[in-house]
């Protein structure tokens, strides 16, 4: 078998300027953690079915254990005895970070990068370009995203005139909504913010890579190694910092292989250990049980926590498949506030502020606000005050900023933290956290809180509109549920993966363990306590199905009505009847990129569940490019 990695349809050649002679030596440098990114991927399986199998709930790791890959003792981590990192100065003040993708679907470069010239001219403290939850991943864009950021890192002409033509558009759209221009000077702007990138996370395959035993290559190895050896010189240069987002961590010995991978990213390019600083998404159940120990395996890397909404409910919901009795409500009920999310937020504050052996904290990001000031006055109006509100709470409870998912959104949540006008709230003093019983049943403690047919039609409603979105490259995308199309006073949020893949959770569990509605729906004929029934689904799924049908091509491309939506509705009723929950609906969409063939989605999506059911095997590499492939290049 050829130990050389390969690039499939040219694409070396077609990005060189992403697939460079120094990127190229690093990806095969790095090449050979694919095997134990896949390695720790069967044994997130294996916990999964064990927990499944037994009815086992998530535990604290034993305190006098090794954390898996490292020589620190699970209770020196906790007690913050291990080396961390300071926090450098681009980071030392994130009161607001956008988040979004760097490229557009199928677009032009000066349209596509126009993304980066938004986010570097919002006025945010720090934006995320996102790798994963909200870039499409449809032909080449992963590829485009690693282009355009280079172009915009080092300062390209062709990004500097895009950036100029963007800061005129909105210069005016603030003029109208504030009152005055935000982008005094366009140039100075750019550099007001910090750059930090989202890597795809260990879960997910690249779609053009194979390692050197035809194994498709971790996507989170490709991700973080062209954006380091791109982009590290330009932003030292300029003193700002190397800075990544880590999705869907899991568990401490995952953590601890992205601290080896980051490490030896290091070592190859000759940078000092710990140059390359990490946010760590808390986005999963298990990790919120293994905090501490995270942060210690990440060592001089890590400097911050972010508290996601969206995946951390999914995870929830995976992890606790198997227990009849845990049925979530309506998503509009599980805010931070609720059960097992109030818990959860609370466990990363005050893991946040705990120091270690030097004395250093780390940042506490917290949620997203998915709102858009788009709509009537009366509805902008009402969810402004609303996001507001959110900002106010999270600042309040010790959060050093937020997210945002629009840039529109930077200078309306700002104020905030800007009247507080502290750079961090790292160091608060909140009590120290505890492992006792009672502290993992939180992390799991249900509310009373509404479960109906208005919450089930939302549900439903955006999750298939998501999965037609995701078909036709738009991995991130502002949706609303069919019953409000045209009507202003209901805005549109920002839907990217984790948001889509959630709502078919939920109505998973209310189908597969008899949820129960609280309260009584005419048109739907059920009365409060009857049960959610499949039957009950499949009608609703029929109703909300035709109203996207029916709808304009403002809300529901009419070319996706023959195309990408009922791939979409495919993808949907596979997921809700399958008696074993899936882990991921990404993988079921994934699989069905740049296919419109409804037949070739079924088939795709009939193997994958086969494969699953059997032995847990995730079908996720791309289906359109194996070893076997004739048009690949070899590094």
């Amino acid at each position: 078998m050829s130990k050389d990695l390969q690039i499939r349809n040219n694409l070396k050649n077609t990005y060189a300027d992403v697939f460079t002679p120094e990127a190229l030596a690093a990806l095969k440098a790095l090449s050979h953690f694919n095997a134990e990114i896949k390695d720790l991927l069967s044994q997130r399986t294996q916990r999964r079915k064990q927990r499944q199998q037994l009815k086992q709930r998530i535990e604290f790791l034993d305190p006098e254990s090794l954390i898996p890959g490292t020589n620190i003792k699970v209770q020196d981590a906790r007690d913050g005895n291990f080396e961390g990192s300071e926090i450098p100065a681009g980071l030392q003040r994130q009161w607001i970070q956008g988040t979004g993708p760097a490229a557009k679907p199928g677009a032009p470069l000066e349209s596509s990068i126009r993304n980066v010239a938004y986010a570097l001219l919002s006025g945010a403290d720090g934006w995320m370009f996102d790798g994963e939850d909200a870039l499409g991943q449809t032909s080449t864009m992963s590829l485009d995203n690693q282009r355009n950021l280079k172009l915009a890192t080092h300062r390209d002409p062709v990004f500097l005139k895009v950036a100029e033509q963007v800061a005129a558009e909105m210069n005016k759209w603030s003029l109208t909504f504030f009152g005055k221009e935000n982008i005094k000077d366009w140039k100075a702007q750019l550099g007001f913010t910090t750059q930090l990138f989202r890597a795809r996370g260990l879960h997910l395959d690249d779609r053009h890579m194979l390692d050197g035993n035809g194994v498709a290559m971790a996507a989170s190895i490709v991700d973080m190694t062209l954006y380091v050896v791109n982009n590290h010189a330009a932003l030292i240069s300029r003193g700002a910092p190397v800075a990544l987002y880590l999705p869907k961590i899991q568990t401490a010995g995952e953590a601890a292989c992205w601290n080896r991978m980051l490490t030896a990213l290091e070592t190859h390019l000759g940078l000092p250990e710990g140059t390359i600083k990490v946010y760590i998404l808390v986005e999963q159940l298990e990790a919120t049980y293994q905090l501490m120990e995270i942060r210690a395996a990440l060592g001089k890397h890590f400097v911050g926590y972010n508290t996601g909404r969206w995946d951390y409910i999914n995870s929830v919901a995976d992890a606790m498949a198997w227990d009849k009795d845990f049925v979530n409500p309506n998503i509009e009920a599980i805010l931070m506030t609720y059960g097992y999310m109030a818990h959860y937020e609370d466990r990363v504050r005050r893991a946040a502020n705990t120091p270690d052996r030097k004395g250093n904290f780390v940042l506490w990001q917290g949620g997203m606000e998915p709102n858009i000031p788009v709509g009537s006055p009366e509805g902008v109006a009402a969810s402004m005050q609303k996001a507001v509100a959110g900002a106010e709470r999270e600042q309040r409870d010790g959060a050093s900023g937020k997210w945002v998912a629009h840039w529109k959104m930077v200078h309306i949540v700002r104020p905030v933290w800007e009247k507080v006008g502290a750079p961090n709230q790292t160091g608060r003093k909140f009590p120290p956290l505890t492992y006792t019983q009672q502290d993992a049943d939180n992390l799991i403690l249900l509310e009373p809180a509404p479960r109906t047919i208005r919450g089930a039609r939302n549900l439903l409603s955006v999750g298939i509109q998501y999965g037609n979105a995701f078909g036709q490259g738009m991995q991130a995308a502002a949706l609303k549920p069919a019953d409000f199309f045209g009507d202003d006073n209901i805005l549109y949020l920002m839907e990217d993966m984790a948001t889509g893949e959630i709502r078919l959770s939920i109505l998973w569990e209310w189908i597969h363990k008899g949820g129960k509605l609280t309260e009584d729906d005419a048109a739907a004929g059920v009365k409060s306590g009857d049960t959610f029934s499949a039957r009950l689904f499949q009608k609703l799924l029929k109703e909300e199905y035709d109203k996207l049908l029916k709808a304009s091509n403002k809300d529901v491309f009419d070319a996706s009505k023959t195309t990408t939506l009922p791939i979409a509705l495919a993808i949907t009723e596979a997921y809700m009847a399958s008696e074993v929950k899936l882990p991921w609906l990404v993988d079921l969409l994934n699989i069905n990129l740049n296919n419109t063939d409804l037949d070739v989605a079924r088939q795709r999506i009939e193997e994958y569940i086969a494969a699953f059911k059997k032995d847990g095997t995730r079908l996720t590499g791309n289906p359109d490019f194996t070893s076997s492939t004739t048009h690949a290049d070899a590094l």
